[in-house]
């Protein structure tokens, strides 16, 4: 396959030997600084809208305050943010529940999270009003727990003095435990959605590549654990959470596309590898479409690369794009999964082109730029359609960036050392890269809107190639 002319990252792939390598730019930069909290503007209503988007987490039974088919959530100013505040929760890990709901919701961006107060319940647990107000609170989160062992969530709407929503999740066993978290991520998202409308993205995973093995990690950066065993590269996963495929590197060189079951429930385990294209060959960075039915993965011999697809449960592989000895790689499906955005060296260096899911009408997306040391790739397509993100090469180093898919306009998303290989969550707001900000290639978080980055992995050996999951609960 030719390389000449492109560097090494996960999409346009260098010779053999340093494939998928990266270097550590040595120069370590300080992580960026949260933005300041935007000020709590007046609520104005309750609003009701159907709950079309707003189940229950998936074990968990629910129970309203309001009647069944609707959601009664909290509405304020464009632009404002509101402030809820978390009682303390009583039982053995009461103090661990109240800490990863408040942490979820200061995460998630939408809202602002009161500091722990005395004042706002009396003795009993009843939340005090009037208190709540005083200190600008728009919500009240109570949380006790159930006969099964769950969490009962009770929602109080400060300004209308009453209580809005009541719900309850289920959790998983033992205590603190990989599904006993998930389960109160769950309810933090239930809590975010109630809040803001849009449900948060706490009990997500992502998984990522560290010493040549596919790991999964929880959203709040706890839970790190390897899923594969070594040379397992470029993990995507399938729509359902269920499963995820991800690219194999044997010591001879050859490379397979590879499935694998998934158990959010056992906390987070892969199943036996079962091989969906195992030329000996290149087979790399693999995307399942969103109907979960199609896998696009990069396939090349001698001369160039193409993208292949292959049905996620079995099958030949037929051949998408037309190349002509150019590289193309790194695919990322339409949330509609009519198209898809990939890598292309056919112009003569690496951009990033959208084509219909066939390979026709294939168009340029990132405009080009001499002064961008003319390097775009690794493209990942946001849930809502609107977006996406991508790595370009500024002035010797790698920084993510977003195109708007209609309007072209470019928005840049990092300015400090090295960052690559971005992937959105769920709510198309949060986008995780592979930065060296702090030194070593670690994966961060950012908030698209804001710019706040949160650093999500630690420890030795680095984390790359991220792929941020669906929900989980």
């Amino acid at each position: 396959m030719s390389r000449a002319g492109l560097a090494p990252t996960r999409g346009l792939a260098p010779p053999p030997a340093a494939l998928h390598r990266r270097p550590v730019v040595p120069a370590p930069s300080p992580a960026r600084p949260p933005c300041a909290p935007r000020p709590f503007a007046t609520l104005v209503a309750l609003s009701a809208v159907l709950l079309g988007a707003c189940a229950a987490p998936d074990r968990a039974g629910a129970q309203d305050t309001i009647p069944a088919g609707v959601s009664v959530r909290l509405t304020y100013d464009a632009g404002a943010r509101p402030t809820l505040a978390v009682l303390p929760v009583r039982g053995p890990a009461g103090d661990s529940v109240r800490a990863i709901l408040a942490r979820d919701l200061d995460f998630g961006d939408r809202v602002t999270v009161a500091p722990p107060s005395a004042a706002l319940a009396d003795a009993a647990g009843r939340v005090n009003y009037d208190a709540a107000t005083r200190a600008g609170v728009a919500g009240v989160v109570e949380v006790g727990g159930t006969h099964g062992g769950g969490l009962r969530l009770t929602l109080h709407d400060v300004a209308r003095r009453r209580v809005a929503l009541v719900r309850e999740v289920a959790l998983g066993t033992p205590a603190l435990g990989p599904d006993w978290r998930l389960g109160v991520h769950a309810a933090s998202d239930e809590v975010e959605r109630w809040a803001t409308g849009t449900r948060g993205v706490a009990a997500t995973r992502v998984l990522f590549v560290r010493d040549r093995r596919v790991w999964s990690v929880d959203s709040d950066g706890e839970n790190a654990r390897p899923l594969t065993d070594r040379g397992a590269l470029s993990p995507a996963w399938h729509p359902g959470g269920r499963a995820f495929v991800h690219s194999t590197l044997a010591d001879d060189g050859a490379q397979q596309i590879v499935a694998r079951a998934y158990a959010p429930g056992a906390g987070g385990s892969g199943g036996a590898a079962r091989v969906l294209a195992g030329r000996p060959v290149t087979n790399l960075t693999p995307a399942v479409s969103s109907d979960g039915r199609t896998v696009l993965f990069a396939h090349g011999e001698e001369d160039g690369s193409d993208l292949y697809a292959v049905p996620f449960d079995g099958g030949g592989a037929r051949r998408v794009t037309v190349g002509r000895g150019s590289d193309n790689v790194s695919p990322a499906w339409a949330p509609d999964a009519r198209r898809v955005a990939f890598t292309s060296g056919r112009s003569g260096h690496p951009e990033v082109y959208i084509a219909d899911a066939d390979g026709t009408n294939a168009e340029l997306l990132t405009e080009f730029d001499p002064g961008s040391g003319n390097y775009r790739s690794n493209p990942d397509w946001s849930p809502d359609g609107r977006l996406v993100a991508f790595q370009a090469l500024v002035g010797g180093q790698f920084q993510v960036m977003t195109v708007e898919v209609r309007g072209r306009g470019v928005r840049r998303l990092t300015a400090e050392a090295r960052n690559e290989d971005p992937s959105w969550a769920p709510d198309a707001r949060h986008v995780v890269v592979t930065s060296t900000r702090t030194g070593a290639a670690q994966l961060f978080v950012l908030d698209a809107e804001t710019g706040r980055a949160r650093q999500l992995t630690r420890g030795g050996g680095g984390a790359r190639m991220a792929a941020w999951s669906p929900a989980l609960r």
